[in-house]
């Protein structure tokens, strides 16, 4: 599968940071570095950001793997368990792919810090809808 990384530079994942590393079939990598912006009040990354890491990844890799189809990619669910604060450095995510459904993919997000240690845990649920106009 054929890919450049800058297309993916684009909107909410620009603002916090995440670079896609690689995008395979049926495995995405990504990683985000942190900063300020990205902590809560008690100066934790949000667990937002962990969610958006697995809904992109997810999406974007069901939506590459689909293209010529005439079909797209929408996030449908999102469930992500927080297992260890990061307060510094990179976030390491990498997404597989574990069900490639007609209308739905199911993917498993996992998120370590720069020690390799799981932080977050994610399954996304992605919905495989024709292209519209």
């Amino acid at each position: 599968m054929s890919w450049d990384a800058t297309e993916f530079d684009v909107g909410f994942d620009r603002l916090y940071g995440l670079r896609f590393d690689e995008l395979g079939d049926g495995v995405v990598r990504g990683e985000v570095a942190v900063r300020e912006a990205l902590k809560q009040p008690a100066g934790l990354v949000h667990g937002g950001v962990y969610a958006a890491i697995a809904e992109s990844l997810a999406s974007n890799g069901t939506a590459a793997a689909l293209r010529g189809t005439g079909q797209t990619a929408l996030g449908m669910s999102n469930q992500t368990s927080f297992l260890r604060p990061v307060t510094d450095g990179t976030i390491s995510a990498q997404a597989r792919v574990r069900h490639r459904g007609r209308t739905t993919w199911v993917w498993e997000v996992e998120c370590a810090d720069e020690r390799g240690r799981l932080c977050a845990l994610s399954r996304v649920t992605v919905a495989v809808r024709p292209m519209t106009g």
